[in-house]
């Protein structure tokens, strides 16, 4: 992998600029570490080699994974939020194939395909925590009571 430059800050956060073969949740733990980011909101597009969508499964509480190749990826929504002292990422995407049909769901995994994934991370000054949600099943982003 080469020594490109992964993200810039702004004036809201920050800007990534993923390349082919970087695993888009380990650039996002990486930068939530080295930036110490309390809690953001990311949005994103661009190229996937491979991505893993899950749909999650109240009865059995778990995902239902599908694995997905050669796809753009033409929306990426998320949060980026922390549980137990580790980032906790969870995002949602939309991708379509070169027959133009689409997929989606909760995101398990996403590898950047051939070109670029570019996300725009924008930091919220509160650090939020996810935590399990017995009567739900689901791990679930908690807001403090100001």
């Amino acid at each position: 992998m080469s020594d490109h430059i992964r993200y810039v800050p702004t004036t809201s956060g920050f800007f990534m600029v993923l390349r082919q073969g970087d695993n888009v949740f380990d650039r996002l733990v990486d930068m939530m570490r080295d930036e110490a980011v309390p809690s953001a909101v990311i949005v994103g597009f661009g190229f996937v080699g491979t991505a893993t969508f899950g749909f999650f499964d109240f009865k059995e509480k778990e995902y239902r994974p599908r694995t997905f190749n050669d796809l753009e990826l033409t929306n990426l929504t998320g949060t980026l939020a922390w549980k137990e002292g580790k980032p906790a990422i969870h995002a949602h995407a939309v991708a379509s194939n070169a027959d133009f049909e689409t997929f989606g769901g909760h995101v398990l995994a996403l590898v950047v395909g051939r070109g670029s994934l570019e996300i725009s991370i924008s930091v919220m000054p509160m650090k939020l925590e996810r935590a399990l949600d017995d009567e739900i099943g689901a791990n679930v982003l908690q807001l403090e009571a100001s």
